[in-house]
């Protein structure tokens, strides 16, 4: 099977076991990003967790990088490229933070009253470490093609400026 990137949805009807399977799904291969969703038998949502892989390398690499660059201009040049370069690698991880939440508005509906929602980004090589995880914690698994799901995202988010 060739690699296909999935937004992997694990849902759990009930908000007692989805802590555990969040700890490990963080080990699956190909993993991105993750976020767990809960819900109360009121329903309340929250975002109870998140993981992003790498999440700040951006603005440590940017920094580091300016710093070098501002060698150059001597020690005042290397803090202020370094200054420089982590304030652009911070603001791509923001946009990046900005663009996960606007999806995990868009999942909301999906999270059962009184129970929990893992969204998992993912380029898979297989499905079977992400179903056996599911199986594992008694959670169903639901697979969307992230391309499609980023265009649904961005539509909704077009349509929420519209008003």
């Amino acid at each position: 099977m060739s690699d296909r990137h999935h937004v992997v949805l694990l849902t759990f009807p009930d908000a007692t076991g989805w802590r555990p399977a969040f700890e490990e799904a963080r080990h699956l291969p190909g993993l991105r990003f993750a976020a767990a969703m809960e819900r109360s038998t009121e329903g309340l949502l929250e975002v109870e967790d998140t993981y992003t892989k790498g999440a700040g390398v951006a603005t440590v690499g940017s920094g580091v990088l300016g710093g070098l660059v501002g060698l150059l201009g001597g020690p005042v040049g290397v803090l202020l490229g370094f200054a420089a370069g982590a304030a652009l690698g911070n603001a791509a991880e923001e946009r990046a933070a900005t663009e996960g939440g606007a999806a995990l508005i868009v999942l909301s509906p999906r999270v059962p009253d009184g129970g929990a929602l893992i969204a998992l980004e993912a380029v898979e090589h297989s499905p079977e470490p992400a179903d056996e995880l599911a199986a594992k914690h008694g959670a169903s698994v639901e697979r969307l093609d992230a391309d499609a799901f980023a265009e649904e995202v961005k539509a909704a988010e077009e349509a929420a400026e519209k008003g």
